[in-house]
């Protein structure tokens, strides 16, 4: 029991990974089709190449989807698409899809939205409850750093805010100053665990029992779609309620 159950996990943790690769790839191909195969010359290009280093996604596999995005004869297209809905609880949901299929992506994630106890809005529908952020994250282990002196830094490179995390500095960026800011950190010997720009949520609500179980299916089921590469909510789920999920 114990090797079918080590088993069952190994498959699903592989598959995660699998899933991960499919989305970076994407990301690195739509970067590439956009700015250029040239990563310092493409600042887009360069932080989805950074990603895939994160995630230890081999080197041929990025080299591929560069490959794939600058003319290897492959004719295929991806665009972005923002869908928006609810979740139990009424959170808000904002799920964005990179597709060469809109009508498949529209019908997987509402199938999500509705067998997980949602349901899928217009778009719009929760957009403004969200702002767009340039979000760098800093392991604490690996820097050494005093907070006002990194806030000092951080604010004079452009960003708006730093706040002291569990175990991590979070850098807060306008979108448009994000590479600038990152950059600037970067020049100073900084490195980052996450960095991105991203859709931070104005508020959040709490979500607690049945909805929180039902909540944390329903990330993991959009999770599995390989056209979503990102999801964006404003919900909270305390530790404890996780640990009693599992």
């Amino acid at each position: 029991m114990k090797f079918k159950l080590f088993k069952e996990r190994k498959g699903k943790a592989d598959q995660a990974k699998n899933n991960q690769f499919v989305k970076i790839g994407r990301e690195i191909f739509m970067a590439a089709r956009q700015g250029g195969p040239n990563p310092e010359a493409n600042f887009a290009l360069k932080v989805a190449m950074e990603n895939a280093r994160r995630l230890n996604m081999p080197k041929d596999n990025v080299e591929r989807a560069i490959k794939k995005a600058t003319g290897d004869g492959d004719n295929i297209e991806y665009e972005e698409i923002m869908y928006e809905g609810y979740g139990p609880g009424g959170i808000a949901i904002m799920v964005k899809c990179l597709t060469d299929n809109r009508n498949r992506s529209a019908a997987d994630v509402r199938a999500v939205f509705n067998k997980r106890g949602g349901n899928m809005g217009e778009s719009g529908c929760v957009y403004y409850m969200f702002d767009q952020k340039g979000i760098l994250r800093i392991d604490r282990e690996e820097h050494v750093l005093d907070e006002d002196e990194l806030m000092m830094q951080a604010l004079e490179a452009g960003a708006e805010d730093v706040a002291a995390e569990e175990g991590s500095f979070e850098i807060v960026t306008h979108p448009h100053d994000f590479e600038q800011v990152k950059t600037a950190l970067e020049s100073q010997g900084l490195q980052f665990t996450e960095a991105a720009v991203t859709w931070v949520p104005q508020n959040t609500i709490k979500v607690e029992g049945e909805n929180a179980e039902k909540l944390m299916k329903m990330m993991d089921a959009f999770d599995d779609l390989d056209d979503v590469q990102d999801v964006y909510s404003n919900y909270e789920v305390d530790e404890e309620e996780l640990a009693k999920i599992g």
